[in-house]
């Protein structure tokens, strides 16, 4: 599958998409995690209520939304952390991001208040698809590259 002299990294243009997409999307969810934590009426500063409680949702839903978020970053920004977790990180934003736009959608938010509240996590949901597209090519090409040396290995006589 591998053709001699292929690339086997991302280009920089890859590259630079990869790092701007990721960054985004953990820009957006750290600035979520604090408000979660620290600013219970985000994003209705002058409303009776909190994000949470205007959804609909219990109470608890925010300890665990926030640290599912808190795991996610950490799984995407330390190195080591192996594949398939990352994955389940990018899959659990995924689903977080598509049901911020329904949960609003639902709640008429964007015939109330604004449509952004609907588009605002589609928009991040799309940066997300990318980082992901360009980390699953990162790690098929590296894959691909560890294993044709390991054939070349093989093949070396003793």
């Amino acid at each position: 599958m591998s053709i001699m002299g292929a690339s086997r990294t991302l280009t920089s243009r890859e590259r630079a998409l990869y790092r701007a997409s990721t960054g985004l999307v953990l820009a957006v969810m750290l600035f979520s995690i604090i408000n979660f934590v620290f600013n219970d009426h985000f994003p209705f500063p002058n409303g009776p209520e909190g994000a949470f409680v205007h959804l609909g949702f219990p109470p608890y839903f925010k300890v665990e939304l926030t640290l599912a978020k808190i795991f996610g970053v950490l799984a995407l920004v330390i190195p080591a952390v192996p594949f398939k977790v990352k994955e389940f990180a990018y899959a659990g934003f995924a689903i977080t991001l598509v049901s911020a736009a329904i949960a609003h959608f639902g709640r008429g938010d964007a015939r109330n208040l604004s449509v952004l509240y609907v588009i605002d996590p589609l928009v991040f949901f799309c940066l997300l698809v990318i980082s992901y597209y360009y980390f699953d090519k990162s790690q098929s090409l590296e894959t691909t590259a560890t294993s044709d040396e390991a054939a070349r290995q093989m093949r070396r006589p003793a």
